[in-house]
């Protein structure tokens, strides 16, 4: 079985190295051989540095079956430090990623994180990313330092997005209303799948695929809580005429263009996304170093689909996407 692992992740020493050196919010600590990073007072990750390492995640590729994988950086992301460090951030980030696509090209390709500063900035690392660096598409926090991915100010990224064809990877960080579901290990447990599904509801509301209509998205996680709760979202525009203001269409119909991915410890899950999503728009991922990898190629077959279907899961939906040849 051919696989390419659509969501899998690195972080580069270059950009810990900021990061120790901001002053807001989100702050990283050096432990032994870890990196723990604090958003806050609300949730904390702890970055081991053997999990991060290439040749750990080659090993897991090659023990698990995964022949390709598109690396995109943990978070935090640039757009969570000090505005004066988010530029420099994202540009060592994505030399990093270019480095580890270029020192193995026949097993990663990479996504670009931005600043999300000024649409001038936003714009530059963008082109230098795609077109100088040949990174494979971007990554698009759930909340971009505070502000929200449909903010007006980023829309000549998604109009140069939709004309390269570069996909958008929307990826969960912590809510902006972290503290109110900060006990208990809610913010991983359940804030991400719901701000991240807030975010596409977002790039939905605003208007953003009516006026983008090629522009590929990919929604992880099996589409957080969106495919659940779809037709709840369709009878409050279509019936109550609610949330109508930008789009012309149910919002199921922008949705239905959208890729999920099967990260999910549920084949029941994953199994109700692909239902909701279609075979063609489902994509492999493991979000590996956070879980294993072998752990979802488990999911995957368990759903008891034919050698096509799993074809189109593990592989041709993706090399089609990232164009990948």
């Amino acid at each position: 079985m051919r696989l390419i692992d659509c969501q899998t992740h690195i972080f580069a020493p270059e950009f810990a190295d900021i990061l120790f050196k901001n002053r807001g919010p989100v702050q990283g600590e050096r432990s032994e051989d870890s990196i723990i990073v604090h958003f806050g007072k609300d949730q904390s990750l702890k970055i081991r540095d053997s999990d991060y390492m290439p040749e750990k995640k080659l090993a897991d590729m090659d023990t698990s079956g995964i022949g390709i994988s598109i690396l995109s950086p943990n978070i935090p992301g640039p757009e969570d430090l000090d505005f004066s460090l988010r530029d420099s951030a994202a540009r060592v980030s994505n030399d990093y990623t270019v480095s580890l696509c270029r020192k193995y090209p026949d097993r990663f390709r990479g996504l670009a994180v931005l600043p999300f500063t000024t649409i001038q900035e936003v714009i530059k690392e963008y082109r230098r990313s795609i077109h100088q660096l040949g990174l494979s598409g971007i990554v698009l926090l759930s909340q971009v330092g505070g502000r929200g991915v449909d903010d007006p100010e980023w829309e000549q990224l998604f109009e140069e997005a939709e004309a390269d064809g570069i996909p958008i990877v929307l990826h969960p960080t912590v809510p902006t209303w972290a503290s109110a579901i900060n006990d208990y290990s809610m913010i991983p447990m359940m804030g991400f799948m719901v701000d991240h599904s807030f975010a596409m509801l977002r790039l939905i509301l605003s208007g953003i695929l009516e006026r983008h209509p090629a522009l590929k998205i990919v929604h992880p996680h099996c589409g957080g809580v969106l495919p659940y709760v779809m037709p709840r979202i369709d009878e409050q525009t279509e019936v109550k005429r609610r949330g109508r203001e930008h789009i012309r269409t149910a919002p199921s119909n922008y949705y239905k263009k959208v890729f999920l991915d099967i990260v999910s410890p549920s084949p029941q899950t994953v199994r109700f996304a692909l239902n909701y999503s279609g075979i063609d728009r489902m994509l492999f991922g493991s979000d590996h170093p956070w879980i294993k990898i072998d752990a979802m190629v488990q999911v995957l077959n368990d759903l008891g689909l034919t050698a096509e279907q799993l074809d189109m899961i593990g592989y041709t939906n993706a090399s089609r996407l990232f164009n990948i040849v």
